[in-house]
């Protein structure tokens, strides 16, 4: 019988309690109310570890970066205990063939029952690079990609390059770069995007966590993303929120806006057109977010951030998502309304003041 989760951390020396606590945390980090944190550690003590292959492609390994460094669960937890991770070209002390042979031995053993996790996306253009933009033991990145996938039962596709192309995929786009869940032949395993570049730690420890937990993939949005982190814009949870509604704008670097931390909208925030979890959950273990440090969203987990570009470039409609298009009329319309019902206020108030001499005459 295989070693379960638990199994593993009782023969680490850890105790019922940190593992319980563990559990807590890990269902707050998903977003789960405290009842599932029962669920998490049934799953964690009888089910087997989840065999997974780690693919890497054109990337820069960012997404690996910022996964060993979760805190929610600790990406070690993760790597030693709640998974098997099998193959991971990055992290693995195996190398050259023995390495790759590793690959063939977790498809032909766990046909159907490992997760295929692809950080970055192959080259498909061969007619202009030769199919030598990415290659891996020798094969095309391609190649190796599809027969993994061809069994897996999940793919998960690690930050905005395997979900959406990201840089590479960028015009001109030398290298036919293209997203994982467009790929011909990639098979019919179901694909969970968790895009970001990099994504939130927290968010991609706790993707695998629910697969393990529950054994069926999170809720989906319409593009293939987690709702758990996915389903609210940057700029629905952002601190600075209320200065937008309030019209109170950094219109320069280093201004006093900025200094007294007024929204970076002008300055080319993208939070409105954003969708991930950075402004709730925050990284580096919950410390902070680029708006925080003072830097606008760039909206790296949108498809084709990269080729929309200017990061510093405003956003000028977004009537779609039912926020103001012009900024600069949004204090002017806040302040007109509070000024009214300022006004209203103290009228009403000065006639009953009169109502009230009127009667004790």
């Amino acid at each position: 019988m295989k070693e379960t989760f638990y199994d593993v951390m009782r023969r680490q020396g850890i105790t019922r309690r940190s593992f319980l606590k563990f559990c807590s945390l890990t269902a707050a980090a998903m977003g789960l109310g405290p009842a599932f944190a029962g669920k998490i550690a049934h799953a964690m003590e009888t089910k087997p570890r989840i065999p997974v292959l780690w693919l890497h492609g054109l990337e820069c390994t960012c997404c690996s970066e910022s996964f060993i460094r979760s805190a929610h669960p600790l990406a070690k937890d993760v790597i030693l205990s709640m998974i098997s991770l099998d193959y991971d070209s990055v992290i693995m002390a195996a190398a050259g063939h023995q390495a790759e042979e590793i690959v063939d031995e977790v498809i032909d053993k766990h046909k159907g029952k490992y997760i295929l996790a692809c950080e970055g996306n192959p080259g498909l253009d061969e007619g202009a690079t030769g199919g030598m933009s990415c290659i891996v033991g020798g094969k095309p990145y391609t190649e190796q990609l599809r027969k993994a996938a061809k069994d897996a039962m999940a793919i998960i596709s690690w930050g905005s390059c395997a979900s959406w192309g990201c840089v590479q995929a960028a015009k001109p786009n030398p290298t036919g770069a293209t997203p994982i869940h467009k790929v011909p032949d990639i098979g019919n395993a179901p694909i969970i995007k968790v895009p970001g570049c990099p994504p939130i730690s927290e968010v991609m420890t706790a993707v695998i966590t629910y697969l393990l937990t529950f054994e069926r993939l999170p809720s989906l949005d319409r593009q293939g993303r987690p709702k758990m982190f996915y389903s609210q814009r940057i700029h629905d949870k952002c601190y600075r929120r209320p200065h937008f509604d309030a019209g109170q704008f950094v219109e320069e670097w280093d201004d006093e806006g900025a200094r007294k931390g007024y929204c970076l909208y002008k300055m080319g925030c993208k939070g409105p057109t954003t969708y991930n979890a950075c402004s709730t959950i925050r990284w580096n273990g919950g410390l902070s977010f680029p708006i925080q440090a003072g830097h606008p969203c760039i909206g790296c987990s949108e498809d084709g951030f990269w080729d929309k570009g200017g990061f510093y470039n405003r956003l000028t409609s977004i009537d779609q998502f039912g926020i103001e298009s012009n900024a600069d009329k949004v204090g002017i319309a806040a302040a007109t309304v509070v000024g009214g019902a300022v006004a209203a206020h103290a009228a009403v108030s000065a006639l009953k003041r009169t109502q009230q001499k009127e009667g004790q005459e």
